[in-house]
């Protein structure tokens, strides 16, 4: 009996993690995927470059440049269309996992395929980018660069003999150092990867990802350079009143812009989806839309760092703040919305700067370019659902810490609205559209905090292995069985557990008791010996992990001894129904609202009240006597 209860439990002692050495050998695969992900950035980027010098300079150069200085004119609206061309061919006969902006369909990829992505995505879906951005699509390269390090972080890990879980970790791995590479943002590539792409918080995968990030941003300093990315004016520590209401502004009017575009993109997928054409010819209408805004406003074709710069530099005029807020808004939703191939980081961080340079000319002088970086920050918390990600991010970009306090409140604030007005964020909504369900909350599970001798049965029939069979069979038939329980624990005259009998193999046994001396036979020649049992002092948790590994439902409780290494006490049973109450006890703790702390009145007021009380008592005796 000792060695099955054993086999099947779970260690003594209990810890606040449940990490394991392994976590040593993926922590290694994850810094070999790091410096593979800062490989993989380096040439997405130089992918970009090259495509941006061909299709609007026509030479052959593979630096980061703008587009809005081409000298094309009304050719230029052929160039973007000519570019959704070729992503839509690529996405029908290659693979369609290439459509998107790279996040949803990474977290298709560890919720649907077991963190199993195709090799051949690794290749196609940065060529598309680079293709579509490269022909002024108005997206960024973080979303594609996510997806690919994603992918060749799956790749590897589908070399070695990983679960489900491991892999997962090396995907997330790819995707962090994807992107602390090309933003140079180590930190916020950990929190991203933490609040939406691990769906834990675990050491087991943070530690992986955090090292894989880390060591890709240290690799970029020799293969990209060094940050940040958008160097901006110091500002003051001291914020006033009137700077912190500014700030709840700023989240307000984020949370607002956030919903708005979010509502933009899905309405504009909505309207392809009715179109009576095949997908693949999509992206060349989106691309149509492209080319008339960078027509009008050459500003929003292509990444657009130079114009975030400026954005937080002030140095721009209201035409430009107008041409992102209205024709960059509207190139990108439609065009995302048509399924092309590219990221949604940098579009909101130039439209978050922009709404914030409109803030400017009506909010408090906090100096040149607070109010963009903080709505920067914001919209990024209140688009991707993800403030603590769009905080990190902001410091990371500008590496003006002094900002920290207007960021955390502009944030929260947008994440706030958007949570309050919005199912889903701009990232999950596509997730959900196919569908699947997403929670973006974490807690502690209460089967984890609450233990077996909480929540155990104790008022049990207990059957003694040295009973008769013909007396079990009395028992059976008595009135106190008649609320009978499903399996009857057998112990010796000391309570220790010998096993287990279940009603109904009990019943059919007695039923076939043929010889005369078969009811003298005593119950332990009949048991199930070495039973899988509970321990009195484990949590829930690792209760229900049992149930779903043998498949049982039901198990004696026993109490772990030192003296007797080879024999358990039983102090009880639990079942799955009992397991539920610790789910009861949370909805409880969640719905159950009770005034702890009570204002008590003066002693003058209160007799006052008491003497009222006394009048009106006498007024209403007096009414009942002239009644009568």
């Amino acid at each position: 009996m000792a060695n099955g209860a054993r086999q099947n439990g779970m260690p003594k002692e209990l810890g606040d993690f449940t990490t394991t050495p392994r976590v040593i050998l993926i922590s290694l695969m994850g810094i070999g995927i790091g410096v593979i992900s800062a490989f993989v950035a380096l040439g997405l980027l130089r992918l970009i470059g090259l495509f941006t010098n061909l299709s609007f300079y026509l030479r052959w150069n593979s630096a980061l440049t703008s587009p809005a200085g081409n000298h094309l004119g009304y050719w230029v609206i052929l160039v973007p269309v000519i570019g959704s061309v070729i992503v839509g061919f690529m996405a029908r006969y290659g693979s369609e996992r290439i459509r998107g902006h790279g996040i949803p369909e990474a977290l298709e990829s560890i919720l649907i395929s077991g963190s199993r992505v195709e090799p051949r995505l690794a290749i196609l879906k940065p060529l598309s980018s680079a293709i579509s951005i490269g022909t002024g699509g108005p997206f960024g390269a973080e979303g594609p660069i996510i997806m690919t390090g994603g992918a060749f972080g799956s790749m590897i890990a589908q070399f070695f003999k990983l679960t489900s879980a491991e892999r997962k970790t090396l995907l997330v791995a790819g995707a962090a150092g994807g992107m602390s590479a090309t933003f140079a943002s180590p930190i916020a590539a950990v929190v991203l990867a933490v609040e939406l792409l691990l769906f834990e918080l675990k050491p087991r995968s943070l530690i992986p990802v955090a090292l894989a990030s880390a060591t890709a941003g240290a690799a970029r300093r020799y293969l990209i350079g060094l940050g940040p990315l958008f160097p901006v004016p110091t500002h003051s520590v001291f914020l006033g009143p009137k700077g912190l209401l500014g700030c709840v502004v700023v989240g307000l009017l984020a949370g607002l812009l956030s919903l708005l575009l979010t509502a933009f993109v899905y309405g504009a997928e909505d309207f392809f989806l009715r179109l009576p054409i095949h997908w693949m010819w999509w992206p060349p209408i989106g691309g149509l839309v492209v080319g008339i805004g960078g027509l009008i406003f050459p500003q929003a074709l292509g990444v657009g760092y130079d114009t975030i710069g400026n954005l937080l530099q002030g140095t721009v005029s209201s035409r430009l703040i107008l041409g992102v807020l209205l024709v960059k808004s509207t190139m990108w939703a439609v065009s995302l919305g048509s399924g092309t191939s590219g990221g949604v980081l940098a579009p909101l961080l130039m439209m978050g700067a922009a709404l914030g340079g409109l803030e400017s000319l009506f909010l408090p002088n906090e100096g040149v370019g607070f109010w963009p970086l903080v709505s920067m920050g914001a919209i990024l918390g209140g688009t991707m659902r993800s403030p603590l990600t769009g905080i990190i991010f902001a410091l990371e970009l500008t590496h003006d810490q002094d900002l920290l306090l207007p960021l955390l409140v502009a944030s929260m604030l947008a994440h706030g609205f958007t949570v309050l007005t919005m199912k889903r964020s701009i990232l999950t909504e596509k997730v959900a559209r196919r569908g699947f369900h997403l929670s973006r909350e974490y807690a502690v599970d209460p089967l984890e905090i609450h233990f077996v001798r909480e929540v155990m049965r104790t008022n049990i029939t207990v059957l003694l292995g040295d009973t008769p069979l013909q007396e079990v069979a009395a028992l059976l038939r008595s009135p106190q069985s008649r609320r009978p329980q499903r399996l009857y624990p057998v112990v010796d005259s000391e309570r220790r557990l010998l096993g287990v009998v279940r009603r109904h193999d009990l019943q059919d046994l007695l039923q076939r008791l043929s010889m005369p001396g078969d009811g003298a036979k005593p119950l332990a020649s009949v048991i199930r010996p070495n039973p899988v049992v509970a321990y009195s002092d484990e949590t829930l948790r690792q209760v229900v992990y049992r149930m779903a590994e043998t498949g049982l439902t039901r198990f004696p409780v026993v109490e772990r001894s030192e003296t007797h290494k080879q024999s358990y006490m039983l102090v009880g049973t639990i079942t799955l129904e009992d397991l539920l109450h610790a789910r009861e006890r949370n909805l409880e703790e969640e719905r159950h609202r009770e005034r702890i702390l009570r204002f008590h009145l003066p002693f003058r007021t209160r007799r006052r009240m008491l003497e009222g009380s006394a009048t009106e008592k006498k007024a209403v005796e007096t009414i009942e006597e002239a009644k009568s």
